[in-house]
């Protein structure tokens, strides 16, 4: 175990959450305030944040609001430093998916890299430097997905957005490194397939029935409290449809389209699906 994750999960730290309400980051937020964590959560669902917050016995701030909007991100850091003093984990977790393409409006694309790319950059922006400034152990948590590793066709806006975010977190985590010398840090967590509104729009986890390939959010967040006290950077979560093998697999054929020259994308291609059909399904 790292050592350092103890003093930034522990009793009277505090954690930020973006997307807070449901989800992951209701998911995050529970197994935090177990941990005896304070908490400042943000979500635009006014309705859903007060009613996940009234759950919670710790000492918590609520923020309602746009995370793409600077004033709202502003706002919490100087609520949050007024009234806690200290951010040890900031998870950026907020984010949206809408369909667009390559060749589609710009305005289609615009919102959902406001919402997935720059505002965790924003975030970063606003709360990195204090961290450092704090001089204890802190963290930054960003939320990736495998669509901006291997880029599957059918979404791009949100494929381009996550791609982005797994190389802004790799630049983060490499420049903490030479500032701070570790101890401040920063991780990529990848979820699979979850069984989360974002996934399952409407979905009531409560009273309906999860379908069997989805992973619930307590999976993920388990799998990412072991590897993160393990100080990983990448975090990638498996599913039941998809094992790490399988994931390890289509990352490695993804990398190799560009030393291998295949055509973009190839994994779907016509020419060469076949080929890795075959090639994945060897041992």
């Amino acid at each position: 175990m790292n050592e350092r994750v103890n003093e930034i999960i522990a009793p009277g730290r505090v954690a930020v959450i973006t997307g807070a309400a449901k989800g992951l980051g209701a998911a995050v937020a529970r197994r935090l305030a177990g941990e005896g964590m304070s908490l400042a959560l943000l979500d635009s669902d006014a309705t859903g944040l007060d009613e996940f917050a009234a759950s919670l016995d710790v000492d918590h701030l609520k923020f309602v609001g746009d995370v793409s909007d600077r004033t709202t991100l502003e706002r919490m850091r100087d609520e949050v430093y007024s009234r806690f003093g200290d951010v040890a984990l900031l998870v950026n977790n907020a984010g949206i998916t809408k369909r667009a393409g390559p060749w589609d409006d710009p305005a289609r694309w615009q919102r959902q890299l406001d919402v997935n790319l720059f505002a965790v950059l924003t975030a970063q922006h606003l709360f990195v430097p204090r961290m450092i400034e704090t001089k204890r152990p802190s963290a930054v948590v960003n939320l990736g997905s495998k669509e901006g590793i291997t880029t599957p066709p059918g979404n791009a806006a949100y494929s381009v957005a996550k791609a982005g975010i797994k190389v802004l977190t790799e630049q983060l985590s490499h420049e903490l490194l030479k500032a701070t010398q570790g101890r401040v840090t920063a991780h990529l967590l990848v979820p699979g397939y979850t069984w989360t509104p974002m996934n399952f729009p409407g979905m009531n986890a409560m009273s309906d029935t999860k379908p069997e390939e989805p992973w619930t959010a307590d999976q993920v967040v388990d799998l990412f409290m072991k590897r993160f006290r393990n100080g990983d950077f990448y975090i990638i979560c498996p599913d039941n449809a998809v094992t790490p093998a399988l994931d390890a697999k289509r990352i490695r054929w993804a990398a190799e389209d560009m030393i291998q020259n295949r055509p973009a994308l190839s994994r779907w291609h016509p020419d060469w699906k076949d080929e890795f059909a075959r090639w994945v399904a060897q041992p």
